[in-house]
C-alpha cells in the first residue's frame, strides 16, 4: 500500500485499496499508519483512500475518534487538516464525549479568515454536530456565523453557512427558543 500511497493515486488505485481494506481490520491499520508518514504524499494519500471508504469501512475509523481530533488540533499542513476534517465529519458526536478544545478550535476557523474555505466549511459543520445538543452552545455557534456577515463570502461558505443556520433555527425550535 505504502509504495501505491507514494505516488499520484488514481481514483482506480484508491478503489483498489478500498477494496484491499474492505472487512479487514489488520488491512485498515496499515493504511491508518500510512496516514501519519512522514513524507506528505504517502500521508495525503492515505487519508484520502479513508474519505472513500464506504459506510460500513468507514466505521473502523470510529475508534479513532479522539486521536484524530488531538491530530487536527496540532496540525499545520492544511490538506491533512482538511482531509481529517473531512474524516470527522463521517463519525457521530455524542453528547457525553464532546470536547471542548475541539469545539473553540471549530469556531475559531469559522471566522478566521486565513483558513481556506473548506476547512471552514467542515469546521462550521463539525461545530454543529457538536453543539446541536445545547441551545446555549447554539446561539454561540449563531453569534460566530453572524459575524460572516462583515466579509464576502464564497458561495460554499454561503450555502453551508445558510444550512447551518436553518439547521439551528429547527434546533432551538426544538429546545423552546
Amino acid at each position: 500500500m505504502r509504495k501505491k500511497a507514494n505516488k499520484r493515486m488514481s481514483m482506480d488505485d484508491i478503489y483498489e485499496i478500498c477494496i484491499l481494506c474492505h472487512g479487514n481490520s489488520r488491512k485498515k491499520a496499515e493504511l491508518y499508519q500510512l496516514t501519519l508518514d512522514e513524507n506528505d504524499c504517502v500521508a495525503f494519500n492515505a487519508l484520502w483512500v479513508f474519505t472513500h471508504f464506504d459506510l460500513q469501512n468507514n466505521e473502523w475509523l470510529f475508534q479513532k475518534h479522539d486521536e484524530l481530533i488531538d491530530r487536527v488540533l496540532v496540525e499545520k499542513n492544511e490538506t491533512k487538516r482538511r482531509l481529517m476534517l473531512h474524516l470527522l465529519l463521517r463519525q457521530p458526536f455524542e453528547e457525553e464525549s464532546l470536547r471542548s478544545d475541539f469545539i473553540d478550535f471549530c469556531i475559531a476557523k469559522i471566522t478566521a479568515c486565513s483558513q481556506p474555505y473548506a476547512i471552514r466549511c467542515y469546521c462550521m459543520k463539525l461545530a454543529y454536530e457538536q453543539m446541536k445538543y445545547y441551545p446555549e452552545l447554539l446561539e454561540e455557534l449563531r453569534m460566530a456565523l453572524d459575524m460572516l456577515e462583515q466579509e464576502v463570502l464564497s458561495p460554499g461558505l454561503q450555502s453551508a453557512k445558510k444550512q447551518i443556520m436553518k439547521k439551528i433555527k429547527r434546533s432551538l425550535g426544538k429546545f423552546g427558543k
